[in-house]
């Protein structure tokens, strides 16, 4: 910056100094003080514009789309982890009900109104949408889309899987009809085809 002086201040020539405007590199003012770019341009103004502004707003829009749909989907995937799961649970709870009052117990599962019942328990039902295939003996087979599983107090059983899918996701859960014991597997997740 440059010294600045009143004109009533002398400098030791003698010569009274004139008010020296201070002013940045490659910039002026007008008379009306207000400041000029080199090109006699006054800047632009800073913010957004509205079309900026849009832009903006219908990238946003179309990201929280794909995430939406991204959680909807999951949320079908913990459904579907979760039904497996007390499917699993549902069959060892009618095994170990079979070892303990050693006595029969059935496992018994409706394809088509989508029920499963565990020993004495309630009906459970599963999940709206899913599909559900039942592979037993053929003794077991109460109609065309009703059956079980039997369990024997020794802990064996009949055998046999549960078969759910939904959305490409499968999930099966096998018995073992030697020891009766339950397991859960994923299987894989086919492609659609449009």
């Amino acid at each position: 910056n440059l010294a600045v002086r009143t004109p009533t201040q002398t400098s030791t020539t003698g010569i009274e100094a004139a008010r020296v405007p201070a002013f940045t590199r490659g910039e002026r003012r007008s008379a009306h003080g207000s400041r000029f770019m080199n090109r006699g341009m006054f800047r632009p103004a800073r913010g957004f514009t509205l079309v900026e502004l849009l832009f903006v707003m219908v990238i946003v829009a179309l990201a929280l789309a794909l995430v939406g749909t991204s959680i909807s989907q999951s949320i079908s995937g913990a459904e579907m982890r979760t039904a497996a799961r007390k499917v699993t649970a549902a069959m060892r709870y009618t095994r170990t009900k079979a070892i303990l009052s050693k006595s029969e117990q059935v496992f018994h599962l409706d394809t088509e109104s989508l029920q499963y019942t565990a020993g004495d328990r309630e009906p459970v039902e599963l999940p709206e949408g899913m599909q559900v295939e039942l592979n037993t003996a053929r003794s077991e087979l109460t109609s065309e889309t009703a059956g079980g599983i039997r369990f024997f107090p020794d802990g064996g059983s009949t055998g046999g899987n549960v078969r759910l899918e939904a959305n490409g996701r499968i999930y099966r859960v096998n018995v073992a009809w030697l020891t009766g014991e339950a397991s859960l597997e994923r299987g894989e997740e086919e492609s659609p085809t449009w």
